[in-house]
This record gives structure tokens, C-alpha cells and sequence, in this order.
């Protein structure tokens, strides 16, 4: 008698908290999310689909809080991340006319070149979009191959995209112009300003974008490093216009 061997085709499907059925629905159909099946009564139990991934939703504990953001957790693992984000803020910009960028439910943003974003859904789960080629390891604190506000900028970014906690980065820019900023190159100094400025927009604090931007109008620059930092302002445009829903 021969043993049976395990055969490489598995699939796994999450199974989410949901706190409410019509709001879980409403959110996924919305982004393009198919329901499969929808059940209230006696128990919930709900299933949405869409391109070749599912995602499953039961019964939420009593005491989940969907404000905490703690429900339920999903990668979803892509080769290109770009194209979902499009589709997701495109979709929301037509059912409320501008994207769910704070608040609950809500979509993380994405900057070019980045790996992932995360959508919240109206129970508090995130469900993460990441590409498959993404580093698998992070140093946080910035890369230790880099120096001074070079590292800053690494670490910045790493907030940012991998943590979504843009109040960290912006202490830490901050904090690294201070100890960095006169001995870095005047291209790091321009391109920390310019990450300044759109975290500073990604937090709807415009009141601190002038200033910055009068700091790094005085910063001599050739003209590769000054279209390589108007590259970085053309994404804060582009934030600026998907913060407010244009």
C-alpha cells in the first residue's frame, strides 16, 4: 500500500470578523468585489470574490471594537500593486466623489515604486496588497548601508509605506534635518524637505507646507538633482489631489 502524498494545489481563504453585513457588503461591492454568498441568520457568514482571491467574513466578537482597527488581517499577494490602488481609488471617487483617505473605511495611499497600501474595511480589518518581489527583510531605522540624513530618508520611507504612520516620519525628517541637515548634500537636504512636505499634505496640515517650501527654494541645486526633487513634489501634487478627492 502506497502513502498518500500532499498535491501542491491548496487554496486559503481568510475568514474576517464583520460587525455588520450591509456596511462589509456595500464597501467591497464598491471596490469591484463580487458576493458569493450572504448570510445574516443564524449566524453571519459572508463570502465576496474578486480576479482569483476570496475573502470570507463571519460573526464579529461582541466586544470588537471596529475604531481599534484589531479585527482581522490578509495579505494578498500581487505582482503589480499599482493597478489595484488605481482601480480602488478610481471606484471610490465614483460612488462618493473622492477617495476614503482617512477615517473608516478607508485606502492607505500609494507612492510610485512603492510595494504595498492597505485597504480598512468598515470592521477594522486590514486587508494588505503587497507585491511578490517586496524585500522580505526591513531595517528599520534605515538601511545600514546609507549615512547620515541619506539613512533618514530610508528610515522616512519605511514609516511611511511599511508602517503607515506618517507622524513618525515627519519626527523623524524632522529630527534628522536638525542633526544632519548642514553637513548632508544639498540634495538630501531638498529631497528630506520634500518628503516634509508630503507627509505634511498626507496629514492635512497645509499650514506647514510654505515654510518648508521657502526652505527648499534656497537650496542651489544642478539640474539632474532639481528634477530628481521636482519628481518628488510631482508625487505630493499628486497627493494633494487624491487627498481632497479631485
Amino acid at each position: 500500500m502506497t502513502e498518500a502524498t500532499i498535491q501542491a494545489n491548496e487554496t486559503t481563504i481568510p475568514m474576517l470578523p464583520c460587525v455588520s453585513v450591509d456596511d462589509t457588503v456595500a464597501f467591497y461591492e464598491m471596490l469591484g468585489f463580487a458576493v458569493t454568498y450572504r448570510q445574516a441568520k443564524p449566524y453571519v457568514y459572508l463570502a465576496l470574490s474578486m480576479s482569483g482571491f476570496h475573502l470570507h467574513f463571519t460573526g464579529a466578537p461582541k466586544d470588537l471594537d471596529p475604531a481599534k482597527e484589531a479585527g482581522g488581517c490578509c495579505l494578498v499577494m500581487v505582482d503589480a500593486v499599482a493597478p489595484y490602488h488605481a482601480a480602488f481609488t478610481a471606484a471610490m471617487r465614483a460612488a462618493h466623489g473622492k477617495v476614503l483617505a482617512t477615517g473608516q473605511p478607508r485606502i492607505t495611499r500609494y507612492r510610485p515604486g512603492a510595494s504595498r497600501f492597505t485597504l480598512v474595511d468598515p470592521s477594522g480589518n486590514s486587508v494588505l496588497f503587497i507585491q511578490r518581489d517586496e524585500p522580505m527583510e526591513l531595517e528599520y531605522g534605515g538601511s545600514k548601508e546609507l549615512d547620515g540624513l541619506a539613512r533618514v530618508l530610508d528610515s522616512a520611507r519605511i514609516l511611511r509605506e511599511f508602517k503607515n504612520d506618517d507622524r513618525a516620519a515627519y519626527r523623524t525628517l524632522t529630527s534628522g534635518l536638525r542633526r544632519h541637515g548642514e553637513k548632508a548634500p544639498a540634495v538630501d537636504r531638498a529631497l528630506a524637505l520634500a518628503a516634509l512636505i508630503e507627509v505634511a499634505t498626507a496629514l492635512g496640515e497645509p499650514e506647514r507646507i510654505e515654510p518648508l517650501l521657502e526652505q527648499l527654494r534656497a537650496i542651489a541645486l544642478t539640474g539632474p538633482e532639481r528634477r530628481r526633487v521636482s519628481e518628488e513634489l510631482t508625487v505630493v501634487e499628486g497627493m494633494a489631489l487624491w487627498r481632497d478627492g479631485a
